[in-house]
């Protein structure tokens, strides 16, 4: 079983991801921290992650720099949804996310294209989503708990801009596939957007 799951930053779909792994048993990726590899790789190196030749050769980073928790920083996000918008990037990173959507026994993979381009077999196919200004307050608890101090107004409008980027680039843009179901966790806390995702995953695969 390929579990498909889509969705804006800080939506809930990695939390989300995961937990639908440990429930049914499967291995988990999150496509995004590839795409953050490569716009650390691109910082790294002095590239502008704006350059698609540039972009493109930083998709060759370590294995090991997956394990980097300084990926998981705001301004490495930023960076990722710049490098992402670049096809050529894109098409170096699909064979690596493909083979572990394809492994045997199935996998549950998190993203922005997972069931519109990665594993479009995939069922089921959740696109979680929320408001800017939910998904804000979480990603402001998030990184004041990192020590970090942004304002939620600044949160807000790097959302939105990482939203533009998104929906908007000609490679994958971000949607919701055809079959899948919109999951809104606005209003939701972390147990019941869960179990609400599993509810959608037992229907669609029973």
């Amino acid at each position: 079983m390929i579990i498909a799951v889509d969705g804006p930053t800080a939506s809930g779909k990695g939390t989300i991801s995961k937990a639908l792994a440990a429930h049914y048993g499967l291995p988990h990726l999150d496509t995004g921290l590839l795409y953050r590899a490569v716009g650390w790789q691109c910082a790294v190196i002095g590239g502008d992650p704006d350059d698609p030749t540039t972009a493109l050769a930083a998709t060759s980073f370590p294995d090991d720099l997956l394990l980097e928790e300084r990926l998981r920083t705001e301004a490495t996000g930023g960076l990722a949804s710049r490098v992402s918008v670049h096809p050529a990037v894109r098409q170096a990173l699909y064979d690596r996310q493909r083979a572990f959507a394809l492994q045997p026994g199935g996998a549950v993979l998190d993203g922005r294209d997972i069931g519109t381009v990665i594993a479009p077999e995939a069922a089921p196919k959740l696109f979680v989503t929320a408001s800017v200004e939910a998904r804000a307050q979480r990603r402001w608890h998030e990184m004041h708990a990192r020590g970090e101090a942004p304002t939620l107004a600044e949160i807000e409008d790097d959302l939105r801009r990482r939203d533009e980027r998104d929906r908007n680039r000609t490679a994958a843009p971000l949607m919701p596939a055809p079959d899948a179901y919109v999951l809104d966790t606005s209003m939701l806390d972390r147990a019941a957007a869960i179990s609400a995702a599993i509810a959608v995953v037992d229907g669609t695969a029973g």
